[in-house]
């Protein structure tokens, strides 16, 4: 018995030295943080998540960590603790040359250096990356505040994307061509279907009655099929209520959850309708989906309730607000649609835009609301959007 324990010992020793020599840590591993390291690119490096290595340190804000700092990488067979692993280059196939017409491409992203008037939210409508990856790849401490001339870090971009165009996104520029990652998952393009038949809804999920999913923030709830992009940049709109645009909540709403007397006001078909709300802060959200449409005549029709609150009183009993100015619209038709145009709180408000298809094709189509002033309530309610074609 004695030999056969010794031999077992022996065994372990063996295989506790080959492992060793290998220099390969089982199961957990460990990480010193290195100077100018974020979340992001150690959970790129060891091909983990964010979320894995939050939760398996206990770690309370993301965005803060400190160089020097040990930490555990669960459920990786990696190299001895503190020896960072080269970020995966981007592959190029054979042959081909990257194209470097919107930064210059590095392994696992993209260096972009920031244009005079740019915003955030503009460069994240260029590389289709969301705002939150490009803060934490850059451990930004204010996403409203960065400088011409500063260079970013594109995590997970390629260099193919348009360089930025000039000017600035104060006030709630319209979401370009790229799709938005701010507050929607990357959109892939849809195929172009035959003719649709005159009275057909060509809209995915229109009245929000089907799914939806949560979108980097919890209180963000964007229907499935859909996508969202907010600015949170400076209101520098006269007249404005000054700071920044504050980012709204957004939320799936039935009828469970509002009083009777609401249903008439805030749904307009079916049980369900998408609620966008901030109390005492200026907002622009935009609200869009691409779809592949077929040469001919289309109407886009959007119905919303601006629910612009000066005041609220016991009993659900709200004053609106009256400035005309208080609650703004425009059409979102790829890179362009129509102006910003006044709406009416407190009451069913709807806007209907035509536009032709020359060819077959992908088109961003929805809706941007702008809120100048900071009231109790800058709410919308969204419900029964209709894309129909009428004619060839």
């Amino acid at each position: 018995m004695k030999y056969v324990n010794r031999f077992t010992g022996l065994l372990l020793l063996s295989l506790l030295l080959l492992l060793a020599a290998a220099g390969v840590v089982r199961a957990d591993t460990t990480y010193v943080i290195q100077p100018g390291d974020s979340l992001f690119r150690i959970a790129l490096q060891f091909g983990v998540t964010v979320d894995d290595i939050v939760q398996a340190n206990n770690i309370v804000n993301p965005n803060l960590i400190i160089a020097g700092q040990e930490l555990v990488i669960p459920d990786v067979d990696g190299p001895a603790a503190g020896q960072p692993v080269p970020p995966p280059a981007a592959t190029v196939p054979a042959g081909t040359t990257p194209p470097v017409t919107g930064g210059t491409a590095v392994g696992g992203g993209v260096i972009h250096v920031i244009q005079p008037g740019e915003s955030l939210f503009r460069i994240s409508l260029i590389y289709n990356v969301s705002m939150a990856d490009i803060v934490a790849a850059n451990e930004l401490a204010n996403a409203s505040l960065i400088i011409a001339g500063q260079e970013l870090f594109i995590p997970g971009a390629t260099a193919s994307a348009a360089p930025p165009a000039s000017g600035t996104t104060t006030g709630g520029a319209a979401p370009t061509a790229s799709a938005p990652g701010s507050a929607a998952p990357a959109p892939t393009l849809v195929p172009t279907p035959p003719p649709a038949a005159a009275g057909i809804n060509l809209f995915a999920n229109p009245s929000f009655e089907g799914d939806w999913h949560y979108y980097i923030y919890n209180e963000l709830q964007i229907p499935d099929g859909w996508q969202v992009a907010i600015d949170e940049g400076p209101n520098t709109l006269q007249p404005g209520a000054g700071g920044n645009f504050a980012r709204p909540e957004i939320r799936v709403v039935s009828r469970a959850q509002l009083s009777e007397t609401e249903w008439d006001w805030f749904i307009f078909d079916g049980f369900k309708t998408l609620k966008a709300f901030k109390g005492y802060a200026p907002t622009i959200f935009h609200f869009f989906q691409d779809v592949g449409l077929q040469p001919g005549r289309y109407r886009m029709t959007i119905n919303y309730f601006p629910d612009i609150v000066a005041q609220y009183y016991p009993g659900g009993r709200r004053d609106f607000v009256t400035d005309p100015l208080a609650g703004e619209v425009r059409i979102i038709h790829d890179n362009g649609g129509t102006d910003w145009s006044s709406v009416t709180p407190g009451q069913k408000n709807s806007r209907s835009y035509e536009f032709t298809v020359s060819q077959a094709s992908t088109v961003r189509l929805g809706a941007s609301f702008r809120n100048r002033f900071g009231p109790a309530n800058n709410g919308w309610f969204l419900d029964n959007w209709v894309l129909e074609r009428i004619g060839d």
